[in-house]
Parts: C-alpha cells; structure tokens; sequence
C-alpha cells in the first residue's frame, strides 16, 4: 500500500512539471503569401503537444496552446517551422512558475526542461511570466550574435550544458535553452 501511495505522488509530480508550460507565440520569418502561413500553421498543428494555433497573418505571428500535461520541446516547434521551409524569428513562451531566481547568467529548471537566464536581476519569478528563446534557430543570426555576446558562458554557443553548467548540476550534454525576461 505504501509503495502504491509513492508511486501516485511521483506520477502527480511528474504531471506538473510536464504541465508548467501553457502557450507560446512564434514569429516564422520568409513568408511571402497566405500559403506560407498556412504551411507553417499546418505543420505546427502535427506537433504531438500542440493543442491549438491561432494565425496573426499580418504580423506572420503563431499564438500556440499546448495540450495539458504533455512535455514541450521548443526545439521540435523549430523543426516543425524548419520543415515547412521558414525560420523561426521569435519565440516567446509562457510559463507558469513558483518562485523560481532568474539571475543573469544562472540556470533553472522548468518542468523538463533547463533554461539559461542571459539577464535578469536575481528576482524571484511567480505565476505566469514570458520569456523569449534566444538560441540560434529561434532568432536571426544577429541577434544570437548579440545575446550570445552578453555571457562567457560556453553552453549558450551550443545550447548544450557544458562544464560551466556542473555547478548548477546540470549534465553536460543536456539541452539547455538560453532565454531573456
């Protein structure tokens, strides 16, 4: 009975971590017509978490809802865009947290996923707060040249968790998205 009672907790753990992220708004880039965004409206829709799109055709601009409790991977919304044969030129994402530092240059968990912080104050984040993605397929070459320039840190090059990241207990090699408040 007791192992059962455990094995529910972790589950329900599990559940809200996956749950942590509710809706994002992408920006595709090299778009000429309607056709183009229908594409890339249609190839986001076949992302597993993806639960709703809602089109900005003027602003060429994707508002994303993501299907409760499913784990997001921003990097699969960038191939999905990839795959229609666009870029991505801005992701911002919402994400429901609970006292979570963003400090510059300090590294956090959010549900599954590891977020670098390239600015920040040290405040402490609560409830939904949005935050843009700033890796290289999710902005244009210069603006990653410019945020990438604002760290020394080596996994914002690569976006995966190098030796600066071991003291954040992170292992090297996992995926580690760099983000700005």
């Amino acid at each position: 009975m007791k192992k059962i009672l455990i094995l529910i907790i972790a589950a329900m753990a599990g559940f809200t971590a996956d749950a942590q992220f509710a809706k994002a708004s992408l920006q595709a880039s090299g778009l000429t017509c309607s056709m183009c965004s229908k594409a890339v409206k249609e190839a986001l829709e076949k992302v597993p978490f993806v639960e709703k799109v809602m089109v900005n055709i003027k602003t060429q601009e994707y508002s994303l809802t993501f299907s409760q409790g499913s784990k997001v991977s921003f990097d699969d919304l960038s191939l999905a865009v990839e795959d229609a044969g666009f870029s991505v030129a801005s992701l911002k994402v919402t994400a429901n947290v609970e006292q979570v530092k963003a400090g510059k240059d300090e590294h956090v968990k959010i549900g599954d996923s590891y977020f670098h912080f390239l600015n920040g104050e040290g405040q402490t984040l609560e409830g939904p707060v949005t935050f843009t993605v700033v890796d290289k397929s999710f902005v244009t070459e210069k603006e990653f040249k410019k945020y990438s320039g604002e760290t020394a840190m080596e996994c914002v090059k690569t976006g995966k968790a190098a030796s600066c990241c071991k003291e954040d207990a992170i292992a090297e090699g996992s995926r580690v998205y760099h983000v700005i408040i």
